[in-house]
């Protein structure tokens, strides 16, 4: 029987999309794990599990085929410093050796190529949580306020084109100021920049790319976003309808609700 395999980071998303692919997947699904990143009761959770350094495509590969996977998932963040930590095996560096760029869309892209010669289709990030897309228009706490509106037209082009350039996917705005830019920190940092120099009232706007992957590095929103945002002073998030998955929908309900802070998807 063939297998589903999920490439799991951290966070509660690979979690939930265990939750949801025992619900709607008949077969075997398998984790691959990695030190110091995956949660170990998921990778427990696995019929069959596999821990490994990032940057061990090699093991990865041969994990796989021994469970006889032959659809996969990428699931859930590595922290972004062990990206220039890593110990890529022989595998990975002929890998990296054919890239003229090391950015996510290239990297994940580049794995993505080497499952398929594996025999291994890499499935949509979203596969099993098209639940989890948020509809147009309010999603959670207060209706946002006309300065807010105004921002998340103004950073939404900035939001847009940064992504475009594979710069990162966030901005953190105010009053038609742009406070902070993701890069290759992440969006938890982002939002902590952003809201160290907004002293409040700052809005948050996370897009996805304009020709969007949707196997890799799709926009998510949990509730660990939504506590950052909060210890931040950020007051309103901006998603792209659609194509952000948002997890959690209750808790983060719940903690919009309490720190008065708006989560809006736009079109």
């Amino acid at each position: 029987m063939s297998a589903l395999g999920i490439i799991a980071g951290k966070g509660i998303y690979p979690k939930i999309l265990m939750d949801e692919a025992r619900k709607k997947f008949a077969g075997k699904i398998v984790v691959v794990a990695f030190e110091n990143e995956t949660d170990p009761s998921l990778a427990a959770r696995g019929d069959a599990h596999c821990w490994m350094k990032v940057g061990q495509l090699g093991k990865l590969l041969s994990f796989f085929k021994d469970a006889d996977v032959d659809q996969a998932i990428m699931a859930g963040q590595i922290t972004p410093g062990r990206l220039f930590d890593f110990r890529p095996d022989f595998k990975a560096l002929l890998l990296l050796a054919t890239l003229k760029e090391r950015n996510a869309e290239s990297l994940f892209g580049a794995v993505a190529g080497a499952l398929e010669k594996a025999g291994i289709t890499l499935l949509p990030a979203t596969s099993f949580l098209e639940d989890y897309l948020p509809a147009p228009g309010l999603v959670a706490g207060p209706k946002p306020s006309r300065s807010h509106l105004r921002d998340m037209e103004f950073g939404w082009h900035i939001a847009k084109e940064i992504s475009r350039l594979n710069i990162g996917q966030s901005v953190v705005v105010k009053k038609g100021t742009v406070l902070a830019v993701e890069g290759h920190d992440g969006t938890n940092e982002t939002i902590r920049r952003g809201g160290l120099i907004g002293s409040g009232d700052a809005v948050l706007l996370k897009v996805s790319k304009p020709k969007q992957d949707m196997r890799f590095d799709v926009p998510v929103i949990g509730p660990d976003t939504v506590r950052i945002c909060a210890e931040s002073k950020i007051s309103c998030v901006i998603i792209e309808a659609g194509k952000t998955l948002l997890l959690a929908h209750e808790e983060i309900t719940s903690l919009a609700a309490a720190r008065k802070i708006t989560i809006y998807a736009k079109e």
